[in-house]
């Protein structure tokens, strides 16, 4: 079991966490979406975490050349007005539950960063903060997209009962 805490004040983010070897695709984006709010369903499942070994959320850069994914993941962040970029974001995230963070956490608004019509797109970087004030996550939970809460992971640590590391 695994438990994140904010690296700045040490306040605990999660409670008791099982981790997945990878991060779960979503085969069809739609399917389990909330029909009152128009949020798909998480990502990972509630209890659990998943290390997200690739670039993931802002910011962006523009591709060399388009890029046309051979299958969708589910995953995608959706941008509009952005056509061609890539995420060059965080590295190692650590993808959560939604569930097993908000409760602990406050939206942290600036400018663009919690836009959507169903919930925030998650495009625009950070929109979780500690208590303390350390913006750590980000979450993306709009209806065009996935429904993930990253936690950046040079701003948390984890707990894995045995030890204390630093980062994911």
């Amino acid at each position: 079991m695994t438990v994140f805490y904010c690296a700045k004040c040490g306040t605990a983010l999660t409670g008791d966490l099982i981790a997945l070897p990878v991060v779960p695709n979503v085969d069809d984006p739609d399917h389990g979406r909330d029909k009152k709010t128009g949020q798909a369903r998480s990502t990972v499942p509630h209890g659990h975490y998943a290390i997200d070994p690739d670039p993931w959320g802002a910011p962006y850069v523009a591709a060399a050349a388009p890029r046309r994914l051979a299958r969708s993941t589910g995953r995608e962040l959706l941008r509009t007005g952005a056509a061609a970029t890539v995420s060059v974001g965080w590295r190692d995230s650590v993808v959560v539950h939604p569930d097993d963070v908000l409760p602990r956490l406050e939206p942290f608004t600036l400018e663009d960063n919690w836009l959507g019509c169903c919930g925030p797109t998650g495009a625009y970087g950070p929109n979780l903060a500690c208590f303390c004030g350390s913006r750590l996550a980000t979450w993306a939970a709009d209806c065009m997209g996935p429904n993930e809460l990253h936690f950046d992971p040079v701003r948390v640590y984890a707990w894995h009962g045995g030890g204390l590391t630093e980062g994911p």
